[in-house]
């Protein structure tokens, strides 16, 4: 997956050269004025169209896989299955990254509408939508605060896990990276791993988890029952149709569905240029800016190009995903050294992180003691 149409032909020579840590000399109402104003608007029908336009597709993959790959030879249909696999997982996170956007109010001028289609599209891959839409609201409140933050808080060297140093090595490292993509975000969802430390078990699906205020609790329960409906209709489906038959055309494309989601996300906030703040150093704008925007090539168009317009994203949440390329080309001359977007190939990029980005310490003699960056033993 190599560098994608489209993308700002930036210097990759230093781009492992880490970002200002000092307050930018710009303001968010600064970047606002920068943009044009056409990129604020969120069309229901233009959002609609994108809908429609990834069930079609979905659809499509589902009837040729469920008419064809039965009917081919058994060495044709193991390599059929794995590429409708591939082709059905990407689309669908295409679905998933339009229920994220519904979660932001990005979908539309009306809350009640981007909640509705939120969380028919999230239910359906089994992803909570409410619940995760208000974590989700959280690190974007407070993004790389070592204190605050929802999800992905480093270590610092001397709470390493010991297991993490017993995997730092090329077959271990294999390991970790196929565990994270693999059950990751159900992990995240259930136990909370890797996000904020609540002084008691928190998760995605309780009610009374710490993680959620008062008046979110109800739409908790709500986003509980939308994935049990979800679960009703596929048991359902195991008893017309047998586990074998889901797993193929449902249940493994979920399952990449999670795995893009986890490897978008770690490769947005795992880099050696960016760094983490604790209370006294961070402020809201340094920790949006401590983001960095991803290339997967043709995958950039197929996920609405979430994947190299998250700087842009975390400063900005609601600019619906049509308007975000031509929204972060217009403040990019303001973000100047403060923006960066790494291209190289994908499975380089997540070998590298998983390799150099191991636990967070400040420099030592540094005045910003408060600044954390990656390191690796």
């Amino acid at each position: 997956m190599g560098a994608g149409e489209g993308l700002p032909k930036d210097d990759q020579n230093n781009i492992l050269e880490r970002v200002p840590c000092a307050k930018p000399p710009f303001s968010l109402a600064d970047l606002k004025k920068a943009i044009p104003p056409r990129c604020f608007e969120r069309s229901a029908i233009r959002s609609s169209y994108y809908v429609v336009h990834d069930l079609v597709i979905a659809y499509v993959l589902y009837y040729l896989a469920n008419t064809y790959i039965p009917l081919l030879y058994a060495p044709f249909a193991y390599l059929a299955w794995p590429l409708y696999w591939f082709c059905q997982g990407s689309v669908l996170t295409g679905v998933w990254v339009i229920g994220h956007e519904c979660g932001h109010h990005a979908f539309s001028e009306h809350q009640w509408l981007d909640d509705i289609v939120g969380f028919v599209l999230h239910s359906s891959l089994f992803t909570p939508y409410f619940s995760w839409k208000y974590s989700h609201r959280s690190h974007h409140a407070n993004t790389n605060s070592l204190d605050n933050d929802e999800v992905y808080i480093p270590k610092v060297k001397s709470k390493v896990l010991i297991y993490s140093k017993i995997l730092n090595n090329p077959p271990g490292r294999v390991f970790t990276l196929a565990f994270r993509l693999i059950v990751g975000f159900p992990l995240y969802l259930f136990t909370n791993v890797s996000g904020k430390k609540y002084k008691r078990f928190a998760n995605h699906f309780d009610p009374t988890s710490p993680i959620f205020t008062d008046r979110e609790r109800v739409q908790v329960v709500l986003s509980d029952l939308g994935l049990i409906v979800v679960a009703y209709a596929v048991r359902k489906a195991v008893l017309a149709k047998g586990a074998a038959w889901v797993m193929c055309i449902y249940g493994v494309p979920v399952l990449i569905v999670n795995a893009f989601f986890v490897l978008i996300t770690y490769l947005h906030h795992t880099h050696l240029s960016i760094p983490h703040y604790d209370s006294t150093e961070w402020e809201w704008i340094k920790g949006a800016l401590s983001t960095i925007d991803r290339d997967m090539g043709f995958l950039n168009r197929v996920f609405h190009d979430v994947t190299h317009t998250h700087v842009l994203h975390h400063l900005i949440s609601y600019i619906p995903h049509y308007h975000a390329k031509e929204a972060r080309d217009a403040i990019k001359p303001l973000l100047g050294e403060y923006y960066k977007i790494d291209r190289t190939p994908i499975i380089k990029a997540m070998w590298r992180e998983a390799k150099e980005c191991i636990y967070i310490e400040p420099d030592q003699g540094s005045e910003h003691q408060g600044v954390y960056w990656y390191h690796k033993y």
